[in-house]
């Protein structure tokens, strides 16, 4: 079967949880054939090494000029498509029909002419997207104006790519188009299935259209730009939810997104990312029964702040309790604010003794070489965000048979099922009450430890996902108007004990709610 995979800013090109992710279903998936187009921000640098099944990796560059390609053949009719679309944009996007329509006539156009990107950025496009803000009572200034169109071309620039051909060795060939996530890398795949029948399976481990738009609103974009961009990726998912044979979240808080971006629910399957496990063998005790880790990327929504505010209270009923923080091996290129105004805040907290109380660490470090030796330098596995998609630091932390205390955000509590504490993001007097709680209770530490191993090591594992996506590839190809299969795969939950066949699981037994705390089957 040949696949073709639709990635955008990250395989084969940057290393990362989604890159290894992509990397491990090629490999996993030997039998199949893939071909990788790869969306980037700065061209084909250092690809990752491929495995024999990947026989071509084709990139196009998203950021900067566009390629040089000469003067468009039809160049009437080009601006005249994209004042349709810009039309649609600009009146907030209310009709999705109007969108496809003028979304699919511009792809036509653009097919095989690698001069549409200049018209996109030429003053005739400029003047039809000022003429369309215009239109609908929303003129924008002139460095708004040449902002939004630069990004609107940029978004659009995938349907010019030479991917397209009828007789190539492009998308044509493919029998299944695979985007690994949400944004422009489903672009490609809804002109394949508009110009070939290729059929299309969309999986997003994060909601890539919040992610945009929240990355716009950082960018510090304009209100009137914001709003033109935000129709046009809002339905753009909308357009990639319809088409798609499957969708596959990474978790249900992912799935309760797209349902209210249009997904049909009948079209969704629920596939949990699967993370090699080798290395994370249980952790022997080394913290003394007083210790609380905390493992990731250190930034503001992890809330480091509440977390240091929590253990000073927990400091304060438990002495001897200490806190360890372990940023991973990414934080070296990244920026050392945060990480700085956390030391400080420590040093604030614990006055003359914040090296006792509170030590920061980074995994790879002579201290600390591997993930498996930071989860087991503490007896407690602490999570304090306020924002989390798919808790990934969570479900290593039970890989490695560590009791865990999350607040509840993003996909925790359906990770966590009944096997750890959940409390309130920012709530640091609930988050104190269940450390302690753990802290002065190892046979409930361990219970909830070896509960939590036991669900990680029946969800969350590579084999289980490339059992599910070797499944939907067969199923997809056999039958591309989507599956018949229920909408979920099987998630434990709580059972009845007298109804026939149901087994509860171990990790059922502990009921894991403390003060505030809250547990929820996962959905």
């Amino acid at each position: 079967m040949r696949i073709a995979m639709l990635a955008e800013g990250g395989y084969p090109y940057a290393r990362g949880e989604g890159s290894a992710w992509c990397d491990r279903l090629v490999r996993g998936l030997a039998r199949h054939e893939f071909e990788v187009y790869a969306l980037t921000r700065t061209g084909a640098h250092g690809t990752l090494t491929q495995p024999p099944n990947v026989t071509r990796v084709r990139s196009l560059r998203l950021y900067g000029p566009p390629p040089v390609g000469g003067a468009s053949r039809r160049r009437g009719l080009v601006l005249a498509q994209y004042r349709d679309l810009a039309g649609v944009l600009a009146g907030g996007g209310e009709s999705r029909d109007r969108f496809a329509t003028a979304l699919y006539g511009l792809a036509e156009l653009a097919r095989g002419d690698r001069g549409v990107p200049g018209v996109l950025r030429s003053e005739q496009a400029l003047g039809a997207l000022e003429d369309a803000c215009r239109g609908s009572g929303g003129a924008m200034g002139v460095s708004d104006l040449l902002i939004a169109a630069d990004l609107l071309e940029r978004a659009l620039r995938p349907m010019s790519a030479r991917w397209y051909h009828p007789h190539g060795e492009g998308l044509a060939r493919a029998d299944l188009c695979h985007a690994v996530s949400g944004g422009a890398a489903v672009l490609p795949g809804l002109l394949a299935k508009r110009f070939f029948g290729t059929p299309l399976l969309v999986t997003e481990y994060g909601v890539r259209l919040r992610e945009t738009l929240l990355a716009q609103r950082a960018a510090g974009l304009s209100a009137p730009v914001r709003a033109l961009l935000t129709a046009f990726h809002r339905l753009l998912a909308e357009e990639a939810y319809r088409q798609a044979a499957l969708i596959t979240p990474g978790n249900a808080h992912a799935r309760r997104w797209q349902e209210r971006g249009g997904a049909d629910r009948a079209r969704i399957r629920v596939v949990y990312p699967g993370m090699d496990h080798a290395r994370l063998a249980p952790a022997a005790g080394s913290g003394g029964g007083r210790t609380l880790v905390w493992v990731g990327r250190m930034g503001p929504a992890k809330d480091l702040a509440g977390l240091l505010q929590a253990f000073a209270a927990v400091r304060a009923a438990e002495p001897g309790a200490r806190l360890r923080i372990v940023g991973t091996a990414e934080e070296a290129g990244g920026t050392e604010e945060y990480p700085a105004y956390c030391r400080a805040l420590a040093a604030r907290l614990f006055p003359g003794g914040a090296g006792d109380a509170v030590s920061f660490g980074t995994v790879g470090s002579s201290e600390t070489p591997g993930l498996a030796e930071a989860y087991g330098s503490g007896d407690v596995v602490v999570l304090s965000s306020m924002v989390e998609g798919f808790p990934v630091t969570l479900v290593e932390a039970m890989f490695c048979g560590r009791a865990t205390v999350s607040t509840d955000v993003g996909a925790v509590r359906e990770v966590i099922g009944g096997t750890g504490l959940v409390v309130p993001p920012r709530d640091p007097a609930a988050l104190a009450a269940a450390c302690l709680a753990l802290l002065r209770d190892p046979e409930r530490r361990a219970r909830l430890g070896a509960a939590g191993r036991e669900r990680a090591l029946e969800l969350f594992t590579v084999e289980q996902n490339l059992a599910a996506f070797r499944d939907i590839y067969l199923d997809l190809v056999a039958d591309p108007a989507g599956l018949a299969s229920p909408a979920e795969i099987p998630i434990p939950g709580h059972w009845h004990a007298d109804h026939p066949g149901h087994r509860r699981p171990a990790w059922a037994h502990e009921s894991a709610c403390v003060g505030a705390a809250r547990q929820e089957d996962p959905a």
